[in-house]
């Protein structure tokens, strides 16, 4: 129970930063898809709620996916009304269970950490460059787009050269005064006082915002307009909510069409669900694994009941579940509270919500942009060498200039040009033999260790028990991808908390110990086995 009352103390501000930020997405999100307003919420909530209690996840979020945006909204014309393609949406559910029972999420591992990467950092930049206009005031595009090419005609960057024209300046001073009161209140208080690190920033910056925009209403210089405000549909009791659900029209279950967009539903979400797994959980200071399988069984169930309601797609999404690392989360419960406020946010306040200025919501999504694309995540994927940067970087570009999506197939075509290049170069197999003796377990690395082995070498070492032993031979080994010593990197902190003993048998057929492994990299001089040393 304490514990519960323990992580229940960070989870709660947590949910509420979650909240603040899957708001606006959730709306705009819907509208870039051509589809209901409600719509999006309902698939934040059941993505908070359902999926959230499913999920294997400690720190993923679900919800409406601006990279299915542009497909849903083709989708909905192709299909001739919102009614079918919700039909479409619970047959995607259906076949995303399948794919969990078949043991189809093994495929998250197949994807180069440098694309990893370099998606998180691309949608940071994507973010930032998205919320620009809505900080200035801007609000012509929704705020959930994420696609290069905008709704309107116009790009990214022809809006944002816009600005100086189309100034909003009540919501301006807002934005300006909610990244001075995060980044003061994250730096420097929460430092200082326990009290400032309960309370969220970003909170804080949302409450002020709201104030100073209720105080503006009697200035008609810098009165903010109701198109510059969070827009959430008003309903005065139950039954108008009700009215504005949207149903399924199974009379159009047996439409090729309709099978058709399921199956395209199913396959983008649960790649973007896997992807995103992979990308939160090396976001995760604690490192937690997220059983993949179960988590496409957990999205398959969200999207059912979604669909049966009148929501948008679902996918797990990077954005949400940064902010939630980013807000110290310690567990599940932030994702669930958080799908329980954007219900309530429905049922309840929107009258109340509808106050909020998207500026300061922008406020908060640019800060959590920078945080996703640090720039000495550059310099660090520079000094790795070309086989990391090039399809970082490349992931990067196409996402900016074309869409996520692209982005991630682009950056994987790269990578394995690396690895055809690196496989020309060296022989590759991985080789495990296992010992009875003493609980003991022995791994010998091959020549060449990529990251087609790292599915292979990850359960490996998940599956090792507590209070054992893992002899690491690596006398054969000339390379080890990244990917790799990631997996490494991380199990290192598991093996901590496992009680596992870690011996690394060098050329000389020696073993070292965990605390002589920085002195054996100095003078072996090889970089790519810098997992073995602290803080490195």
């Amino acid at each position: 129970m304490s514990k519960i009352t323990k992580n229940l103390a960070a989870d709660f501000p947590a949910s509420i930063v979650v909240f603040f930020v899957a708001l606006p997405l959730c709306l705009g999100i819907a509208l870039a898809s051509g589809a209901p307003l409600l719509s999006g919420l309902i698939a934040g909530i059941v993505g908070g709620i359902i999926v959230g209690s499913l999920s294997g996840s400690n720190l993923g979020v679900s919800g409406p996916a601006a990279g299915l945006a542009a497909i849903v909204a083709v989708a909905i014309t192709q299909l001739g009304s919102f009614e079918v393609f919700l039909v479409a949406v619970v047959l995607a559910g259906v076949i995303q269970i399948i794919f969990g029972v078949l043991r189809f999420g093994i495929i998250g591992y197949f994807f180069p950490n440098s694309v990893i990467l370099g998606m998180l950092t691309g949608i940071g930049i994507i973010i930032i460059l998205k919320q620009i206009p809505h900080l200035f005031g801007y609000d012509k595009e929704p705020m959930g787009a994420d696609e290069f090419i905008e709704p309107s005609g116009e790009n990214t960057l022809s809006v944002i050269s816009h600005l100086l024209s189309s100034i909003t300046p009540g919501a301006l001073i807002i934005g300006i005064i909610g990244i001075v009161i995060i980044v003061f209140w994250d730096n420097i208080l929460a430092k200082k006082a326990k009290i400032f690190k309960l309370i969220q920033g970003p909170i804080v910056a949302v409450v002020v915002g709201t104030i100073i925009k209720l105080l503006f209403d009697g200035n008609p210089d810098l009165a903010i307009k109701s198109s510059h405000l969070v827009s959430i549909p008003v309903s005065s009791n139950m039954e108008e909510i009700m009215g504005l659900l949207s149903f399924p029209d199974f009379s159009a279950i047996t439409n090729p069409q309709v099978i058709t967009v399921a199956f395209t539903l199913a396959l983008i979400a649960s790649l973007e669900t896997l992807l995103s797994v992979e990308a939160t959980d090396k976001l995760d200071p604690n490192k937690n694994v997220t059983p993949p399988n179960r988590e496409l069984f957990a999205q398959g169930a969200g999207n059912i009941v979604s669909g049966f309601i009148g929501g948008l797609p679902i996918t797990q999404v990077i954005v949400r579940s940064s902010a939630n690392i980013q807000s110290n989360a310690k567990s599940k419960m932030s994702t669930i509270i958080h799908g329980c406020l954007l219900l309530l946010a429905v049922l309840v306040l929107p009258k109340i919500l509808n106050h909020v200025p998207l500026a300061v919501l922008a406020a908060v999504l640019i800060l959590v942009g920078y945080k996703l694309a640090k720039p000495s995540l550059f310099k660090k994927m520079w000094n790795l060498g070309w086989t990391q940067f090039v399809p970082f970087i490349t992931t990067i570009v196409v996402i900016v200039l074309k869409d996520l999506l692209w982005g991630i197939v682009c950056g994987l075509f790269i990578g394995i040009i690396v690895i055809l290049v690196k496989s020309y170069q060296n022989s590759l197999f991985l080789h495990r033999e296992e010992s009875q003796e003493g609980n003991k377990t022995k791994m010998t690395f091959a020549e060449e260790v990529t990251f087609l082995n790292k599915g292979a070498i990850a359960k490996q070492l998940n599956d090792l028990e507590p209070n054992s032993t893992l002899e690491l031979d690596i006398r054969k080994s000339q390379y080890i991808d990244n990917d790799v010593i990631q997996i490494l990197d991380d199990f290192v902190i598991q093996a901590r908390n496992k009680n596992i003993t870690v011996h690394l048998l060098s050329e000389r057929g020696d073993e070292i110990n965990p605390e002589n492994y920085a002195e054996f990299i100095k003078k072996k001089k090889i970089k790519r086995y810098s997992y073995f040393a602290k803080g490195d």
